[in-house]
């Protein structure tokens, strides 16, 4: 199997169709938007420490208060979803294979090309930011919706032996997906960087 000439020769790197470059900038607004709003109605009533617990900066927050924010986020969540949906089904046709065991996963294990390595790592990457995506939607309807999605709050019951409601349970969860989309995120411009450089992360954008 060849390397792509991303990763192995210098020369002209073949841009991404419009459409997909378009898909991919929006992808990334809507989930600053979500993100950002997101941050100010947890400020609002902060998850760690009660009311007048841990918040985050304003800077990195949407909506000026808990209604602006409410108002940016449920009405980006349509979008979110609908975006999350072709997403999933346009990578994962793609890239299903390549997660079998011959495919990136075995790649990951067993190759000793490192540039074919990080091309795994890097797909691996796309593929996990699917899951705590959705995993983010799935928990975010379970908080805007309880009384019609209460099976879903109720899969966060499993804390409640211990001493945590399912409804906080279900905060923590839903909030965490902020930081792991960031990891992730870093990881993926990272790989980026490290396949094709500054040339790669234009082409896949701009």
């Amino acid at each position: 199997m060849s390397v792509p000439s991303a990763v192995s020769a210098p020369g002209p790197l073949r841009r991404n169709p419009l459409w997909t470059r378009a898909f991919h900038a929006f992808n990334l607004l809507v989930l600053l938007v979500m993100a950002a709003s997101g941050l100010q109605i947890y400020n609002a009533n902060p998850v760690f420490g009660g009311r007048e617990g841990a918040t985050v900066p304003a800077l990195f927050t949407l909506g000026g208060w808990l209604a602006g924010a409410r108002d940016w986020h449920f009405g980006f969540m349509g979008l979110y979803a609908a975006n999350l949906g072709l997403w999933t089904c346009l990578l994962l046709q793609r890239r299903h294979r390549r997660l079998a065991a011959a495919g990136d996963l075995g790649t990951l294990r067993a190759s000793g090309n490192a540039p074919k390595r990080r091309l795994a790592a890097h797909r691996i990457t796309y593929t996990l930011m699917l899951i705590v995506l959705a995993f983010s939607l799935i928990s975010g309807l379970a908080m805007y919706k309880p009384a019609q999605f209460w099976w879903l709050v109720s899969l966060f019951a499993f804390a409640e032996p211990a001493g945590h409601p399912s409804w906080q349970v279900l905060r923590v969860c839903h909030f965490a997906t902020i930081p792991a989309i960031a990891l992730l995120l870093a990881v993926h411009v990272g790989l980026s960087w490290r396949i094709g450089g500054l040339r790669l992360l234009r082409a896949m954008v701009f």
